[in-house]
């Protein structure tokens, strides 16, 4: 299948799709946010990714699945965005070296060895047992740590940043992980077009700002994709012969397969190789089109992981419930809620392509998996 030829990592690690089966449908729901508060569990998320590559814009619509919390803390020296169901951890604050302390020692944030990764662990297992914490706090502005402020053990803890992975004491605290993997000619296009707009850098110097990075990422960012229950990759659009600038992106949602409470997502038929184009009377796309694409293969080493793809761009969100309707094991909770929450967050960068629509299944996947957790836990309850 054209669409889903053979990619490789930065490692050299391939994704070979090849057709196959074998999910199962898991039990009714149940509200995480009674049930999660009368059992005193904790759900923890990972969500790993290098700066800059849609972190913060993902968190929005995520949160906003869960049940929304602010877009910026009460606290401005706060980075802990606190809601009434889930809690966004940036593990920024866990930088054990100031801005000036990582420049005179010639480390870069990226570096395990600039972030107290013990103390994320710590925290990170106290609060998925219930207790709270005095977590550090990293100044963005001035690239200083500040006092700690007190973290209370939410319903839903998102750990989200640089190293939500890298640590296995981390990752086996984690009910599922996930992982945004941009690119480096989109990451490239990306930057160009915040950093020049936004604050007038140079090409050039954006060039060396991320040829500077890339070692360090190579060596503990990218790395842990490996252990993503699920990864959202974007990459160059195939549309468009020779193009790389990021504006219309071929976007993967890399499932795999056997994860506890997670269903992957399906195109048409389940088990099925897939390759569609939907554009016509009843989906309006403009140049270049639009092209869907399922099916199957490895992630380095892990066999049966189902992968869904589109390239290219909608023009009317409100569309979307045409493509919608055609993919099963959604997670919805009603008819159209995936069109829904895109047309409720349309402002937000990747909202007409695959990252806005794959990163809200991916919320609504997250809703689910939690309401499972807390009903075993229920359920364990009352066995007692």
């Amino acid at each position: 299948m054209a669409a889903f030829a053979a990619h490789y990592s930065p490692a050299g690690t391939a994704i070979l799709l090849r057709s196959g089966s074998g999910r199962r449908a898991f039990p009714t729901r149940v509200s995480c946010s009674v049930a999660a508060a009368a059992h005193n569990k904790t759900v923890v998320i990972g969500v790993a990714a290098d700066s800059g590559c849609g972190k913060s814009t993902f968190m929005r619509r995520l949160t906003s699945v869960l049940g929304g919390v602010p877009d910026e803390p009460p606290n401005p020296d706060s980075n802990t965005l606190v809601g009434d169901t889930a809690t966004v951890l940036c593990l920024d604050d866990y930088r054990s070296l100031d801005r000036a302390a990582r420049k005179a020692r010639g480390l870069t944030a990226l570096d395990p060895r600039a972030n107290d990764l013990d103390l994320m662990y710590e925290q990170v297992r106290a609060l998925k047992g219930g207790r709270a914490v005095d977590k550090p706090v990293y100044n963005h502005v001035t690239g200083l740590l500040g006092p700690p402020e007190r973290v209370a053990p939410p319903r839903i803890l998102l750990v989200a940043g640089l190293h939500p992975m890298y640590d296995e004491r981390v990752r086996d605290l984690l009910d599922l992980s996930i992982y945004l993997d941009i690119s480096y000619e989109v990451k490239l296009a990306w930057k160009i077009r915040r950093d020049m707009a936004e604050s007038g850098h140079s090409l050039e110097s954006i060039k060396a700002r991320i040829a500077a990075r890339k070692p360090d990422f190579d060596a503990y960012i990218d790395p842990q994709k490996q252990y993503a229950d699920a990864v959202i990759e974007v990459l160059p659009t195939q549309l468009i012969p020779g193009d790389d600038d990021g504006k219309v992106p071929r976007v993967r949602l890399i499932m795999k397969e056997g994860v506890r409470h997670f269903a992957p997502v399906y195109l048409f038929d389940e088990g099925s190789t897939i390759s569609w184009v939907p554009c016509g009377r009843k989906l309006s796309c403009s140049y270049p089109g639009i092209k869907f694409a399922y099916g199957f293969g490895t992630y380095f080493g892990h066999e049966q992981v189902s992968v869904l793809e589109m390239d290219g761009r909608f023009d009317k969100l409100d569309e979307l419930i045409y493509v919608e309707t055609h993919l099963s094991n959604l997670s919805a909770k009603f008819y159209g809620e995936v069109t829904q929450q895109m047309l409720t967050h349309a402002d937000l960068p990747g909202s007409n392509n695959g990252t806005g629509l794959f990163q809200t299944i991916v919320g609504l996947k997250i809703r689910e998996l939690c309401e499972h957790i807390v009903a075993m836990t229920a359920d364990d309850a009352v066995e007692v």
